[in-house]
């Protein structure tokens, strides 16, 4: 009687983490890390055994600036010359690389196998919108027991020659090709937090369109790609996609390892039908 061959073991789910510019830099000042965050939270990511983790990171003080003086986020402005966009369109490329070999730095320390992953070559986009995306290279690379780690970029635009990908965007992507069990995003806040009642606040821990509505539009520092309520309204888009999606703080210790295990108890959540 044939033996039958033993049973392959499932792989374990697949978790996106999208670590936020705010959080591994000083966003207001140029090119400046928080080192020993960005350390800590690559000793979490690095300790996690049962989760194959798709790491993504923001541009924070590494590109946000540069990119709204050129105008990247936008239409191109009368009178901008293609190669004035160009130029900019380089320039905020260099500055994210920059950052990006940070991040890949800080995961090596930490004893993690990160892969660099980047987008800008895989993705056409036409009046800043994803038209085109290949995410073929994040399945190989976890394929060979690595780390991929991405990041939002100035890619090519159909319309406007260049134009900002957010690692946001990415990760909605990402939710509707793969389907992770979850995705995080690890920012400078708990979360959502409620309107101003009896002089504090508290984190709401559903995101709802209700929610993103009491949010305030971004300000302060340069952000391009739209703040907390641009990433709100990513993260129901990505529940509705069918994987679970949250916003945590990456200031609180062991928040980030606990969050890619269990929505419950960390930051606020958009969890998919069903779940």
């Amino acid at each position: 009687m044939a033996v039958p061959p033993p049973e392959t073991p499932a792989p374990p789910p697949i978790v996106v983490v999208k670590l936020g510019g705010s959080v591994i830099t000083r966003k207001r000042e140029i090119e400046k890390l928080r080192a020993k965050v960005l350390a800590r939270l690559a000793v979490e990511l690095a300790s996690i055994p049962d989760r194959r983790l798709i790491v993504l990171h923001g541009a924070g003080g590494f590109g946000h600036r540069t990119a709204a003086r050129f105008g990247l986020n936008r239409s191109p402005a009368p009178g901008v010359a293609p190669r004035e966009r160009a130029r900019g369109a380089a320039i905020v490329s260099a500055e994210v690389r920059r950052l990006h070999l940070a991040v890949l730095r800080a995961l090596v320390e930490a004893g993690a196998s990160p892969w660099s992953t980047p987008i800008a070559h895989h993705v056409l986009q036409h009046e800043g919108r994803v038209e085109q995306v290949d995410l073929a290279p994040f399945a190989a690379t976890l394929a060979r027991g690595h780390m991929p780690v991405s990041f939002g970029d100035v890619v090519p635009d159909s319309a406007w020659g260049f134009s900002i990908l957010s690692a946001d965007t990415i990760a909605l992507e990402l939710a509707r090709a793969i389907h992770p069990e979850r995705v995080v995003f690890v920012s400078d806040v708990e979360g959502i937090l409620s309107p101003m009642h009896g002089g504090r606040r508290t984190v709401l821990p559903a995101i709802t369109s209700e929610s993103i509505a009491t949010l305030a539009p971004p300000s302060g520092a340069p952000d391009v790609t739209g703040g907390i309520r641009a990433k709100s309204s990513v993260a129901l888009q990505i529940a509705e996609a069918g994987s679970d999606a949250g916003i945590i703080s990456g200031l609180r210790d062991g928040a980030l390892s606990g969050a890619i295990h269990t929505n419950v108890g960390y930051g606020s959540w958009a969890r998919a039908a069903g779940r």
